[in-house]
């Protein structure tokens, strides 16, 4: 009785510790930031955006939930699975949620540029008619455009502003590296402003678009796979149903606890997979 005790303890910690692990692994930014210090000699301290820190956090709490759920109703394998199943949950919602954002933000930065450029073929100086749009713009977009008025304003460097201001807006890092290209052309060739900047804006209203159409052809893919991630369930379900008892082979025997992890592990990465093969055919 202790051993197994203590058994089902270590599984319980085990499953908190990749829980913290996850928490602590670093971003994909992490060897930039590592070369930026060793270049620079040690800048200044900054703190993870919250666009790096949401995910992990997230899928965290989300593991660790469902562990002390699973630990609940079927102990150490029941942990193990369920934390599986709800990272896997957890971390698909957020990317579903945050590609909405991102196509979101690229669709008001469209609109965004397109009121820029009426405003420059309008004769405006470039930080009026920036200042202008940036009152009617969405964050983050608006933060941009108020960045471009500022640096505009000044004569400054208004691409390198540009790009720098992309740090701040994950989500439009290409589309406004693009508008920063536009804005150094114009200045270091003469072109006209108002044309490199219309050229930009309808290069990505074509790539928002076509995103747009990819999104919708694929939510009947994406609906199959969640259906059939939980056909395991619905095994489970007709087995109580008919007496077979399957739920206590798997919440009271080792090898049961065995499957209940191998399978929660099975569906996840088929989740995992799924999303990754739509995710490439949405892409641009």
């Amino acid at each position: 009785m202790l051993s197994r005790l203590t058994s089902e303890i270590t599984w319980l910690v085990a499953c908190v510790s990749a829980a913290v692990a996850l928490l602590c692994w670093p971003g994909p930014g992490a060897p930039a930031r590592l070369r930026r210090l060793a270049s620079a000699g040690g800048p200044a301290r900054r703190w993870p955006s919250r666009r790096r820190l949401g995910p992990r956090l997230t899928i965290t709490a989300a593991a660790v939930t469902s562990a002390v759920v699973g630990w609940s109703i079927a102990r150490a394998g029941g942990a193990a699975g369920l934390a599986l199943v709800g990272a896997t949950v957890a971390w698909r919602t957020y990317s579903r949620r945050t590609s909405s954002a991102d196509l979101a933000a690229a669709t008001d930065l469209v609109a965004a540029l397109g009121l820029l450029t009426a405003e420059l073929r309008a004769g405006v100086h470039p930080a009026v008619a920036a200042q202008r749009v940036a009152g009617d713009a969405n964050q983050p977009v608006a933060r941009v455009l108020a960045v471009i008025a500022d640096a505009a304003r000044l004569s400054g460097d208004v691409p390198g502003a540009v790009r720098r201001a992309a740090e701040t807006a994950p989500a439009l890092v290409d589309p406004i590296g693009r508008v920063a290209a536009a804005w150094q052309l114009s200045e270091r060739h003469g072109v006209g402003l108002a044309e490199v900047l219309d050229a930009v804006r309808r290069d990505l209203d074509h790539r928002v678009k076509a995103t747009r159409r990819s999104v919708a052809a694929l939510a009947g893919p994406r609906a199959t796979s969640m259906v059939l991630a939980g056909l395991p369930l619905l095994g489970l379900l007709l087995g109580e149903a008919v007496g077979a008892d399957p739920w206590r082979v798997l919440a009271g025997t080792g090898a049961g606890q065995l499957l209940f992890v191998v399978g929660c592990g099975l569906v996840c990465a088929g989740l995992v997979w799924s999303a990754h093969l739509t995710t490439r055919a949405a892409a641009p």
